[in-house]
């Protein structure tokens, strides 16, 4: 779950650094996949609050696709239930495969411990890491570049070995 952002400053600073964050984790990535035996897919993904049951995401998904053939009237409905319901915010995933090993690495997350200090997706806050923004307020690509290479590879050690 992406971490909430209470503070306007961090919330520029959030938005300095994402965009830079994801592009140097997919390059770091692609790296990674150039040097291992894994075959990588990139999948959009939806993303639920964890105790959102079954029968709630097809609700949801049901109503959202009633959406697009609704009245205006009916939209209005539509819209008031959905207000009511847990919703899923899109992810982005890197699926591995490897002979007949699975594995799967949520970009987003990815992209959060880079750009958060200690990001932990369990604690709803996290703080920016302004190590990664220089004292013009500009991204330091080289620290950048530097701390997603070892977030990406210590994804990669993490996946399972032959």
């Amino acid at each position: 779950m992406p971490p909430k952002i209470t503070n306007s400053v961090a919330w520029q600073q959030a938005e300095i650094l994402m965009q830079p964050a994801f592009i140097r984790v997919i390059d770091n990535i692609r790296k990674q996949l150039d040097e291992s035996s894994w075959i990588g897919t990139y999948h959009d993904v939806l993303i639920w609050p964890p105790s959102t049951t079954d029968e709630i995401k097809a609700l949801v998904t049901e109503l959202l696709q009633a959406m697009e053939t609704a009245t205006p009237k009916e939209a209005d409905e539509i819209r008031e239930t959905l207000a009511r319901l847990p919703m899923p915010h899109p992810g982005y995933h890197l699926r591995l495969q490897r002979q007949q090993q699975e594995a799967s690495i949520d970009l987003w997350e990815l992209c959060y411990q880079v750009c958060f200090l200690e990001y932990n997706p369990e604690k709803e806050s996290a703080d920016i890491d302004t190590s990664l923004i220089d004292e013009l307020g500009e991204v330091d690509w080289l620290r950048l570049d530097a701390k997603s290479k070892q977030l990406v590879e210590e994804a990669f050690a993490k996946l399972p070995q032959d």
